[in-house]
């Protein structure tokens, strides 16, 4: 509200001149807010319901507030006596016209929310009525034909009532903003009537006796479950709270994976009745699809049904945060903190240490360093508050010397501290994921389960419970050092999941021992066998999300991007209408779209394995890779590619890159002896097509549906065969280089790749003057990338 309050003693000059598109804005953005043309709005036939109006209507309800108070601000704070041109009233009619219309766009949406939802009708009757007649004064106060000669006659205008303005435009916010919030109380309510729903079906899924009444109810319980999962799809992209978002994605994690391992599991233990472990594997997937859904509710209704405060594990890095800033702290205060409290803080860090000092997993160097930084850390506590306590007797205002070497030396043994348990953490889970690559436990139990060959089961299954006791302890080693609380929710996800689906995993596999011709049996073990394998890939991706952090590479991954700002690229993208793919396209790109992840993920296993991470080998291979992984979460409806013009022009990017890279290759190959060259310049003789392909794709223009579509799918699939021949280049590069002896001077950037990455957004950022109009947040791409098996 600040910005329309009015002090006509000091209100400032500014100056009236209202561009024609500016005049517009209101009126597109609230089509833009609702996500259809005016004729949906008016016309109840259309294909759009209202239910899909409710979930925009609070989407953006900030900026909705936002627009309206730019548009009125202007209409107020204007000079007393503007030079009253007929464009400065042309202009001022435009902005009262485009608020008036768009509020009432707005209304009717409200009141039609209000004609299905009986209980709220009264309450949205009386905001969409305040918000129209606050509308419709504006627009009175802003009529050209009043503001032609306000004096002569005696009327009301916004030169001569600028409080009836003020009025006016506090009514619209208020009542807007009631709308909004009745709106959400509607959502929150589907997403519980949906659960309910669910819950209803799963019961009888549970009781049912045979496979016809089976296929029914779950035909049944699917489409519910879709219907689910685009409520609470929709809610997470609203959710503000990084924190939240990332324990709805786990949860519906664990919903999307639960609804297969439902169908075999129950198919299963109908097939083999009097089975007990094929009885136990079922309940264990009823029970945590249970919890799932519980986990949903308290998310969107931000509390827990029995009423305790949910316990949240001590993480060591955000502990160690906090401890670092209250000794910095000791620089603007003495008594920031007591003693006694600060020497508790370390206590409750050291103490947590323990986790990795006693875990069987972590090796002996690594116990010996932390050990060792821990009894340092204690030191330097000691040396810290003796100074502290000495500056406080001589009650000097001016920090002392010997007081702001002890906060350094203190803050940087804790830093030592935390890059130790890093290294711990993710060095086990490196070995680890490595060592569980082949699957060898699994694949063991499926022969000798199919073998019907019970002690080889047993033998197996206590291997099983081995790895997911390694997996599972570091895990929550990885907690400790995840650096962010998204990331922080993914480990303990990931640590809830090994833990339920490795015990599921034996129990299907005693199943199929028991009954060795059951395909069935054998289809179940196969699910649960591949969510396992599933998570392990989840792990490797939080593994290099964790890395990243922690090395500050964070932002380096979002410089790729360059996504169109405005007034810098091509004129001809403002006049192309953005388009998203729908569910059942993003179906059809399902499968492409997880060829690309693989390829994604063995390029970046490839680039770890060069000792000189700075060759510009390595470098190129990185941003590719993350580019390629950014387009494979556009096929999922997730990332920051939000429609195909963004995937477009972020396929010319990654085109561009790739034919640099074929540069690099080029020179490289030039250093090689005669014997070594072919096979890696036939590699580039393939690379370099393809990427000039990729380049025409993504810039000839198309229109329609089909078109766009047509040229997505190309997109991803020249992508596709850029990532397949890296992956082929990357380690023939690595051995050549080995091989040859060659030296890695001449590959090295001039200066850091990052450095230059950041000169050259500088350099955007000072010709543009205005910052990235996607708003694009360093932590975005970090939260879990879940959909749910509509296309199954």
């Amino acid at each position: 509200m600040e910005g329309i309050a009015i002090n006509n003693a000091e209100e400032k000059e500014i100056v009236w001149l209202i561009k024609m598109e500016d005049a517009q804005n209101l009126d597109k953005f609230l089509v833009t807010e609702t996500g259809c043309e005016k004729p949906d709005f008016l016309n109840p036939a259309e294909s759009r319901t209202v239910a899909s109006f409710e979930k925009h209507l609070h989407l953006q309800k900030k900026q909705l507030i936002h627009n309206n108070i730019l548009q009125i601000t202007t209409l107020i704070n204007h000079k007393d006596k503007p030079k009253r041109s007929d464009k400065t009233l042309q202009a001022i009619q435009r902005v009262g016209q485009a608020v008036n219309l768009a509020v009432e766009r707005f209304v009717t949406v409200g009141e039609a929310i209000a004609n299905e939802n009986r209980e709220l009708k009264e309450e949205m009757s009386i905001a969409c009525t305040e918000a129209k007649r606050a509308g419709e004064t504006i627009a009175q106060l802003t009529d050209v034909a009043n503001l032609d000669h306000p004096e002569s006659d005696g009327r009301i205008t916004i030169f001569t009532d600028k409080t009836g303005v003020v009025k006016a435009a506090r009514l619209l916010l208020s009542s807007v903003t009631k709308v909004l919030v009745l709106a959400d109380r509607v959502v929150i309510k589907q997403i519980i009537a949906s659960r309910n729903k669910v819950l209803a079906t799963m019961e009888q899924l549970e009781k049912v006796s045979s496979f016809q009444e089976f296929v029914q109810i779950f035909s049944q319980f699917g489409n519910e479950m879709v219907e689910f999962a685009h409520l609470t799809g929709d809610r997470q992209n609203d959710l503000k709270d990084e924190k939240k978002k990332a324990r709805m994605a786990a949860a519906r994690a664990v919903l999307e994976k639960c609804t297969m391992m439902l169908l075999t599991a129950s198919k299963t233990c109908l097939r083999h009745p009097d089975c007990e472990s094929a009885r136990l594997n079922k309940e264990g997937v009823f029970h945590r699809m249970r919890l799932a859904l519980e986990q949903v509710i308290e998310i969107i209704t931000d509390s827990r049904p029995s009423g305790e405060n949910e316990m949240v594990p001590i993480c060591i890095y955000a502990s160690i945060k906090v401890f670092k800033n209250k000794v910095e702290g000791l620089r603007e205060n003495l008594y920031v903190i007591s003693q006694e409290n600060l020497s508790a803080m370390l206590d409750l860090i050291l103490e947590h240490t323990e986790d990795f000092t006693d875990s069987a997993y972590t090796s002996h160097e690594h116990r010996e360093r932390i050990l060792e930084q821990s009894k340092q850390a204690k030191m330097e506590l000691e040396q810290l508050v003796s100074v502290w306590m000495q500056a406080q007797s001589q009650k000097t205002k001016d920090i002392t010397e010997d007081l702001e070497i002890a906060i350094l030396k203190t803050c940087q043994c804790m830093n030592e501290l935390k890059r130790e348990l890093h290294h711990a953490a993710t060095s086990l889970a490196a070995d680890l994921l490595r060592y569980h690559a082949d699957h060898m436990v699994l694949k063991a139990l499926k022969i000798t389960g199919m073998e019907g060959n019970l002690e080889a089961v047993a033998e197996y299954t206590c291997k099983l419970s081995e790895q997911k006791e390694q997996l599972v302890e570091t895990c929550r080693l990885l907690r400790h050092v995840s650096g962010t609380e998204p990331l922080e929710i993914t480990c303990i996800h990931a640590e809830d999941t090994f833990q339920v689906t490795g015990p599921q995993i034996i129990s299907a596999a005693e199943t199929l021992t028991l009954h060795p011709s059951s395909k069935i049996a054998k289809e179940n073990l196969d699910v649960f066998c591949e969510a396992w394998e599933s998570q392990l890939s989840d792990m490797s991706m939080l593994l290099r999300e964790i890395n990243d952090v922690f090395e500050g590479r964070r932002g380096e991954k979002r410089a790729y991007l360059s996504l169109p700002r405005p007034g810098k690229h091509n004129a001809n993208l403002k006049a192309l209408k953005p388009v998203k793919l729908d569910s059942e396209e993003q179906a059809k790109l399902g499968k492409l779209g997880l060829e690309l992840h693989f390829l994604t993920s063995d390029v970046d296993s490839e680039t770890e394995k060069w000792e000189d991470q700075e060759n510009e080998i390595v470098r190129y291979g990185q941003s590719i890779s993350s580019m390629a992984h950014t387009m494979y979460l556009f096929t999922r409806g997730e990332g920051l590619l939000k429609t195909t013009q963004d995937l477009f022009h972020q396929a010319e990017v990654f085109a561009t890159e790739s034919i640099k890279l074929a540069s690099v290759l080029t020179a490289f190959s030039n250093q090689l002896e005669d014997d070594h060259k072919p096979l890696l310049l036939l590699e580039i003789d393939k690379l370099i097509p393809v990427c000039q392909q990729l380049q025409i794709t993504a810039k000839n223009t198309v229109q329609g549906k089909s078109a766009t579509f047509t040229k997505v799918d190309t997109c991803i699939r020249k992508t596709k065969g850029v990532m397949t021949i890296l992956s082929q280049v990357l380690p023939l590069s690595c051995k050549l280089l080995r091989k040859c002896g060659t030296g890695n001077g001449w590959l090295r950037s001039p200066r850091p790749w990052r450095q230059n990455r950041l000169q050259r957004n500088t350099n955007d950022d000072s010709m543009e003057g205005k910052t990235d109009a996607f708003g694009i947040k360093s932590l975005e791409h970090h939260v879990t990338n879940l959909t749910f098996l509509e296309s199954k």
